[in-house]
């Protein structure tokens, strides 16, 4: 939770942020979106503080977890049934609850994966921060009301992560766990 007990999400623009490091993901897009939930799930897993939120009556920063979404859109859509294996007795997830710190919450745009990035800005409460670089969707995110970050900042989290470990390290970090797959249309 945020300051005042706000929560905090993190809308990833899958499209844009994997279309913003060369490393081949246009031959397998479903492919480079599950290695993208790999890293969000540890990023979000890690317990680090991502987002200084607003100084605190002390003057010192606070920080909050957010929880994150990742929207997919076309043929990266197919990642969906790599990250959450069908529950059939689980309840669907209201593609409005709030998104818990730690949490990744994997939505599967119907139509346009802009489209479904302004709705879920919309719909969910607290502060939204839309990761993208699309200047037309930062305008539609902002009227929102949602701030904006560039791929290359969640990217730099991403990377500051695991820069410095061994592979042995590598291997201990936690595993990204099953996606909440939501569709909106």
């Amino acid at each position: 939770m945020g300051i005042g007990g706000q929560p905090v999400t993190i809308v990833v623009d899958v499209a844009n942020v994997m279309g913003s490091r060369p490393d081949g993901w246009w031959r397998d897009r479903a492919g480079a979106a599950v290695r993208l939930h790999a890293d969000i799930t540890r990023l979000a897993g890690s317990g680090r503080a991502i987002l200084p939120d607003e100084r605190g009556e002390t003057g010192t920063e606070r920080a909050a977890v957010p929880g994150f979404v990742m929207v997919l859109e076309g043929a990266a859509k197919a990642a969906a049934a790599r990250l959450a294996p069908p529950e059939p007795d689980a309840p669907p997830e209201p593609a409005d609850a709030d998104v818990r710190p730690g949490e990744v919450r994997v939505v599967q745009a119907a139509g346009s994966g802009d489209d479904a990035i302004v709705a879920v800005v919309r719909r969910l409460p607290g502060r939204r921060v839309v990761v993208t670089a699309d200047r037309e969707l930062r305008e539609r995110c902002v009227a929102a009301g949602a701030e904006i970050r560039g791929p290359g900042w969640l990217l730099g989290l991403i990377s500051g992560l695991t820069s410095g470990l061994s592979p042995a390290e590598l291997d201990r970090l936690p595993p990204p766990w099953s996606a909440t797959v939501l569709v909106m249309g």
